[in-house]
Parts: structure tokens; C-alpha cells; sequence
């Protein structure tokens, strides 16, 4: 069972998969980063300094009394809050993955076909007869005159 188990595991597809789980963690962080450090920044200000990660509402107050001056500040009080603030950044974090994935399916799918359209229809074949090679149109051979049916 441990051989069966090694052999899957060491497959090219699942190796593969792996690599893209651990790369597409990595990219989600990255985007994370984008997102929270460089594109909600300019967007809060231009909001009238707005910081979207501190965005919230009070459902219950914590021991100690609000308001809360921020987030962090309104869970060591231990009061129960809606995040809001952090849901929008969650959701500009998808947009921002989902179209660089669109972006490059994209881009894969228009290699695929520049490689499709490059790769031409054959222009010869084969007698059936004495296996000469002949042009595709050809209806008799050039070599041993057999007729070729199409």
C-alpha cells in the first residue's frame, strides 16, 4: 500500500498540482499586499482618509466601553463587530486575482491559437500502393501511376 501510496505521490500531475497550490498561495499574499498596502491607501484618501481595515460596526460592546478607535483596539475590548471594512478589502483582493487569472488564461489561450493557426494542413500524403509521397490533390501517383482515392 505504501508503494501504491509513493507511486501516486510522485506522479507528475500531483507534483504539479502541489507546486501550483504553494505558488498560488504565495500570489494570493502578494495580491493581499497589493491591495491593502498600495491600491485601498489612495482609495481611502481619496474618501477623506477613510481606512477601510477599520471599517466596522459594534454589535456588542466589549468590558471596556466604546467607541473604539479602531479595530484592534475594539477586539481587546472583546466587543462583537461586523468587519465590513475588512470584507471590502477581501473583495477587492478577489477582483484583483480573478482578473490576473483572466489575464492569463487569456494570454495562454491566445498562444494556443497562434500555435494552431501555425501549424498548417498537410500538403502531401502517401501512396497506398509503393508508399511514395505525393501531393495531397494528387489523384494518381507520380511514381508507380496507381489511382488514389480520396
Amino acid at each position: 500500500m505504501f508503494k501504491e501510496f509513493k507511486e501516486f505521490a510522485m506522479r507528475g500531475n500531483v507534483i504539479d498540482m502541489a507546486v501550483g497550490i504553494v505558488i498560488g498561495a504565495a500570489f494570493g499574499t502578494i495580491i493581499n499586499s497589493v491591495v491593502a498596502d498600495i491600491i485601498m491607501p489612495p482609495v481611502g484618501l481619496l474618501l477623506g482618509n477613510v481606512d477601510f481595515a477599520n471599517l466596522f460596526a459594534v454589535l456588542k460592546e466589549g468590558k471596556v466601553a466604546g467607541p473604539y478607535g479602531s479595530l484592534t483596539a475594539a477586539k481587546a475590548a472583546g466587543a462583537v463587530t461586523i468587519n465590513y471594512g475588512v470584507f471590502i478589502n477581501t473583495v477587492i483582493s478577489f477582483l484583483v486575482i480573478a482578473f490576473s487569472v483572466f489575464l492569463l488564461v487569456r494570454s495562454i489561450n491566445n498562444l494556443r491559437r497562434q500555435q494552431e493557426a501555425t501549424t498548417a494542413a498537410p500538403t502531401t500524403k502517401e501512396c497506398p500502393f509503393c508508399l511514395s509521397v505525393v501531393p495531397i490533390k494528387a489523384v494518381r501517383c507520380g511514381h508507380c501511376t496507381s489511382e488514389i482515392k480520396t
